[in-house]
């Protein structure tokens, strides 16, 4: 029964939604355009490059240094392997979704356990600091910007530990080494050798090509996402028409980027309350 309430609340949402597009084009359009624009101008510059390096980290090993050069200062905090250490550090340094890619791709490839990501996507899929004071900090600044600095990622790194200690006490401590092979060269395994530098160089090209196209592929996903989410402002933009400033509570919890553009600087309260949650196409 709540198998058939939720496809009927999904296919029906989508029917209306279909039907605003035929009747509202413009304001679908420019909602669409909105989200595109976002995504080219501010998600594209913030996270693509990032994308590439940390598949690239993953794929040739790298990620274990990195996480061992952080051990000093994590390791007694989280008491954790050093795959987890690496997805933490990306989940802050990076922000969303670049924490749940990086879980998600440690997990493939069999790097971390399914409970050890459960773990992790608890707390480490925030705000960038990159998008954080190049994009939010700009719309909505602040007078003591530390405040709301400790706020974003105290409050998570923290919760990080409780989770750790509580309800994820049963992880374990000892990191599994393993070295990820790119596809290409895994199946180059049955062919004659060729010389150690031609083929670390291969070996290498290929993991900067898979790194490229992983990244490619997500960065296409997230700005499929930003639009759709942004399409699902007409809803209350064709409902809620006499309620503007509603409409512009609403907006963020959808669509983090173009809902923070939409808010007036007097909403800056609402704007720092609801960035944490980060909308849900975030979480989708």
């Amino acid at each position: 029964m709540r198998r058939k309430l939720f496809l009927f609340f999904f296919f029906g949402t989508l029917s209306i939604l279909c039907l605003f597009l035929l009747r509202f084009p413009a304001q679908a359009g420019a909602l669409a355009a909105n989200g595109l624009t976002l995504w080219f101008s501010k998600m594209i510059p913030a996270l693509f490059p990032f994308m590439i390096l940390s598949g690239l980290f993953l794929s040739t090993g790298f990620s274990n240094l990195l996480a061992r050069l952080a051990a000093p200062v994590l390791q007694p905090v989280f008491q954790t392997t050093d795959a987890c250490l690496f997805c933490i550090l990306t989940g802050f340094f990076c922000g969303f979704p670049m924490g749940a890619r990086v879980c998600a791709q440690s997990l493939q490839q069999k790097k971390i356990s399914r409970r050890e990501a459960s773990w992790l996507l608890a707390f480490i899929n925030n705000i960038g600091p990159v998008y954080f004071s190049g994009y939010v900090l700009t719309l909505f600044p602040v007078r003591t910007p530390l405040t709301v600095w400790l706020g974003m990622y105290l409050l998570p790194f923290l919760y990080g530990i409780v989770l750790r200690y509580t309800l994820y006490r049963d992880l374990s401590t000892q990191s599994v080494r393993r070295v990820f092979v790119p596809t290409s060269v895994r199946c180059q395994a049955n062919t004659p050798a060729s010389p150690t530098g031609t083929s670390l160089s291969s070996a290498r090209l290929s993991a900067l090509h898979e790194s490229i196209l992983s990244a490619m592929n997500g960065i296409a996903q997230l700005g499929g996402y930003m639009v759709f989410f942004n399409l699902l402002n007409l809803f209350p933009t064709v409902f809620l028409a006499a309620y503007p400033a509603f409409i512009r509570t609403l907006s963020p919890l959808l669509e983090i980027t173009n809902g923070l553009s939409m808010l007036l600087p007097s909403e800056r309260l609402w704007a720092y309350i609801v960035l944490p949650f980060g909308g849900l196409c975030c979480i989708a």
